[in-house]
């Protein structure tokens, strides 16, 4: 069975960044998925989910909203393993183009007073949220990106071929 996208990435080697996931073709769309990695993988804590849960909102409002991105906005939400999340967007950019959204959405977290569309008519966990973690880690991930925006790395997914012998065995190639 052939691997999806997300798992071809090296997880040994991610670190926080923004990275290209995958582009596909709908149609005569482009889209592209881009993961916006907040930790490392197995290496740091996974999210708070409540702030994980906050940071949802509040970008995906903010995304949404913003006058220069919001019809190319498809989708924000958070990735299972709670280390970051998922981007799509119409067309197909570099990291380094969507970098300043990015980091404005991250620095609006700080903003907020209250967490948008956490009413039970809203929200189908609207009980579960923290936005002071959500601002903690949305600070974190800002500060992270400000001081590693020449690094190339943060950018750049580690990836990985798949070495798959004749009785089906995989190996790393890394």
């Amino acid at each position: 069975m052939k691997l999806i996208a997300s798992f071809s990435v090296d997880h040994r080697y991610i670190i926080p960044g923004i990275f290209t996931s995958r582009t596909d073709t709908v149609g005569d769309s482009i889209i592209t998925t881009y993961d916006i990695r907040l930790t490392k993988p197995n290496k740091e804590p996974a999210i708070d989910a409540a702030a994980m849960h906050s940071l949802e909102h509040i970008i995906a409002t903010f995304l949404r909203n913003d006058s220069e991105w919001k019809d190319e906005i498809i989708y924000w939400g958070p990735m299972g393993c709670l280390t970051g999340f998922y981007l799509i967007l119409k067309g197909s950019r570099s990291p380094q183009e969507i970098y300043k959204l990015i980091l404005r959405a991250f620095r609006e977290v700080q903003t907020y007073q209250s967490v948008p569309g956490t009413s039970p008519e809203n929200c189908g966990n609207y009980l579960m949220h923290n936005l002071g973690m959500a601002k903690w880690y949305a600070k974190r991930f800002a500060d992270y990106l400000e001081a590693n925006s020449k690094n190339k790395d943060i950018f750049n997914y580690p990836k990985t071929e798949r070495l798959v012998t004749d009785d089906g065995q995989h190996f790393f190639d890394s």
